[in-house]
């Protein structure tokens, strides 16, 4: 648990940097606004490719060597960004860091579910994704202490310290009980990819589609695709799809289009607060920069200690519910946040509120979306499905400024979160994704991580057919 959780906190950290040096680049290279934006998207245009490649090989070789190899991505795609000589460079380097954070989020999430009793494993869920709150605010502090003193390329350099951590984990740690167990002793390898490479045609055009959906986001989220955003997005979008059909398969695609769907918007309701919160402090509230450091704090703890309360909200009335029920009382913090213009410490506690409820509550996402596939494909589909959706996170903040344009910002933030959040609340409370997945699988397990792990070896009933969840047995 230790060992993946210090490499959630590594991965907020080195995502973040950029954000936190993002003028002093756009100083030195002498980049614009768009430019300087499009280099925190650039992590987002290969976050769906690294998910679905690095968690492949979580299924295929174990999760502990994904979880090594995925570290060491990222840590040295943040080590090259420090030696970037201009923007294109240094884009590069980010997508790097994109491929690293997909394979991390899967590779990890897998592992620790998959290490943890059955009774604790939204608790294992929930701890570990609070590491992602952790590294964003050691990043804030070292930020403060480095950048003056030495420049912005050191932030980056340090960014070359996981890979320590990565050789512990290589040395020191166990494989995955769960995929041991199932996949391990059985001695054969799954191929969570073989439906994309059954035959020369298709894996041609599989290729094909792979390049088509790279360059649409690509030119979607720089400037080289001013003007053909809809039609790009339209491309990249079909592009996705028709993986996800590909690798669901005849009863399985409905399942892997609707839990993109519900990953997406879950990023749309979230990311627009986390990436324009501070400039509604500044621009609206006219908040000091001091100022504004405090009140990103309190959101940062509280999404840590959202994480945490989730995960004990998650084994109590199971992860479903648990997901419905906290973003439901997350809705009544939402519209106060933005009421609030001269009580520094009452704006910190309703934020502090709102994203304990809304953004802790992703710390039980993994389990959720683990949830849906057996052990043989869960980190491939977990990284191809969350990392698809994530999406959402680089659309969120240009929705979030459009709304803008006919409506005050802290209003138009509130309006997408609140309307967000009830489609998600609708989406998970209501369980569409495995009510559409029985529609075209109806002998379709709701949560295979409920289930007692069975060496595939060893004659008996299958895993997907063992028996009915936790949540559909009470109730």
């Amino acid at each position: 648990m230790f060992a993946a959780w210090a490499g959630y906190v590594l991965d907020g950290f080195d995502f973040v940097l950029i954000t936190l040096v993002l003028t002093e680049i756009a100083d030195d290279f002498g980049l614009g606004t768009v430019q300087s934006a499009s280099l925190v998207s650039a992590a987002f245009i290969t976050r769906w490719l690294g998910g679905a490649l690095l968690g492949a090989m979580g299924d295929r070789y174990g999760r502990r060597p994904a979880m090594v190899a995925s570290i060491l991505l990222y840590s040295l795609g943040t080590f090259a960004c420090g030696f970037a000589w201009g923007y294109t460079s240094l884009f590069v380097a980010r997508l790097l860091i994109g491929m690293g954070m997909a394979g991390e989020y899967c590779a990890s999430a897998t592992y620790v579910l998959e290490s943890w009793p059955t009774r604790l494993r939204n608790r294992a869920s929930g701890f570990l994704i609070s590491g992602y709150a952790v590294g964003t605010v050691i990043a804030a502090e070292v930020y403060q202490w480095v950048v003056p003193a030495l420049g912005w390329r050191w932030m980056f350099w340090i960014g070359i310290l996981p890979v320590l951590v990565a050789l512990w984990v290589r040395r020191t740690l166990p494989e995955a009980d769960d995929w041991s167990a199932e996949v391990g002793a059985a001695g054969g390898r799954p191929h969570p990819f073989r439906p994309l490479f059954a035959g020369r045609g298709r894996a041609a055009v599989n290729t094909v589609l792979t390049l088509v959906a790279c360059t649409a986001l690509f030119c979607v989220f720089t400037p080289a695709g001013a003007g053909m955003v809809p039609a790009l997005s339209g491309a990249a979008a079909a592009c996705l799809i028709a993986f996800a059909v590909q690798l669901g398969g005849r009863r399985g695609w409905v399942l892997y289009v609707a839990l993109m769907v519900t990953v997406f918007c879950a990023f749309l309701y979230s990311w627009p607060i986390q990436a324009l919160l501070p400039t509604y402090l500044k621009t609206e509230l006219g908040y000091a920069p001091e100022q504004v450091a405090d009140v990103m704090y309190y959101a940062g703890f509280g999404t840590m200690c959202g994480c945490w309360l989730a995960g004990f909200v998650g084994d109590r009335l199971g992860t479903r519910r648990a997901y419905a029920v906290t973003l439901t009382a997350s809705l009544a913090f939402v519209f106060p946040v933005f009421a609030v213009r001269d009580s520094l410490a009452g704006l910190g506690a309703l934020l502090f509120c709102l994203l304990a409820l809304s953004q802790g509550i992703s710390g039980i996402l993994p389990k959720y979306i683990a949830g849906h596939f057996p052990t043989a494909t869960r980190a491939a589909s977990l990284g191809f499905v969350y990392n698809t959706g994530a999406l959402g996170g680089a659309v969120a903040p240009v929705l979030g400024a459009h709304l803008a344009e006919g409506m005050p910002l802290g209003r138009a933030l509130a309006v997408l979160a609140f309307g967000l959040t009830t489609v998600v609340i609708v989406l998970v409370g209501g369980n569409i994704p495995h009510r559409l997945h029985a529609l075209t699988d109806g002998t379709a397990e709701e949560d295979h991580l409920v289930l007692a792990p069975m060496p595939v070896s060893v004659p008996g009933p299958s895993v997907s057919g063992a028996g009915r969840s936790t949540e559909e047995r009470t109730g």
